[in-house]
């Protein structure tokens, strides 16, 4: 029974086709986010000042906050893994996705599924933690995709340098233009690094997660990918 279970698995994921695990992860936020207090929709968490502190209290709960997650507790060691899935506004929550629809399809392709979800989750880990150590002193909530999405970009850079998107620049009147993914990528890593210097560790956008996870992500793939096949050519 066991073997036929096994089985009929494997028949369904091989059957599956397309970015199935990026399709799952957009879905996982989307999910998450509805029944969260900060989509509005789940009257669970109350209106007005209740909402406003049940919302407090649940994003500290699954969200990293830098001055417990090293306390030696279990619960904050788990808190990078949860905050992965929780996103604060609609906002955060279209902007991560768009993200990860544009450039996770692509990635996940290339590297498999399951090692594209571990990689997700690894990589996301680790920004999260990193901008935790950074500002180990804060008792700012963290929560949302965005390092682990920025490690997929990094990823798609090195797998696909010479790709093309479609970007919208402010000083370009919004007009959609496309450009090879490595202007377009450097030009978004450029500015989280500028800001990442300029940001302190109140409140806002964690710039330094974007950074270490985007940097995590490209020198994931070069050594994985870029360097191995380099390596096999000159051999």
């Amino acid at each position: 029974m066991l073997c036929r279970m096994i089985v009929k698995w494997r028949t369904l994921c091989e059957a599956a086709r397309g970015p199935v695990v990026t399709y799952a992860l957009i879905a996982a936020c989307c999910v998450v986010f509805f029944l969260g207090p900060a989509s509005g929709l789940n009257p669970a968490f109350g209106t007005g000042d209740r909402l406003t502190r049940t919302g407090t209290a649940y994003f500290r709960h699954w969200g990293v906050v830098p001055d417990e997650l090293f306390s030696g507790a279990v619960r904050p060691l788990l808190t990078p893994l949860t905050a992965l899935f929780v996103h604060g506004s609609w906002l955060h929550l279209l902007g991560n996705l768009l993200f990860l629809y544009v450039f996770g399809a692509m990635t996940e392709e290339r590297m498999g599924r399951a090692p594209f979800l571990v990689f997700y989750v690894c990589t996301g880990y680790l920004a999260l933690a990193a901008y935790a150590a950074a500002n180990a002193a804060s008792d700012q909530t963290l929560v949302g995709a965005s390092g682990a999405i920025s490690a997929a970009l990094g990823a798609f850079l090195c797998l696909f340098p010479r790709a093309r998107v479609t970007s919208l620049f402010p000083f370009l009147l919004f007009l959609p233009l496309r450009f090879p993914a490595w202007i377009v990528l450097m030009f978004w890593f450029g500015l989280q690094w500028l800001a990442a210097h300029r940001a302190g560790s109140g409140p806002g956008v964690a710039y330094l997660a974007h950074v270490v996870g985007f940097s995590l992500g490209f020198l994931y793939a070069w050594v994985r990918y870029r360097r191995r096949r380099c390596s096999a050519i000159q051999g």
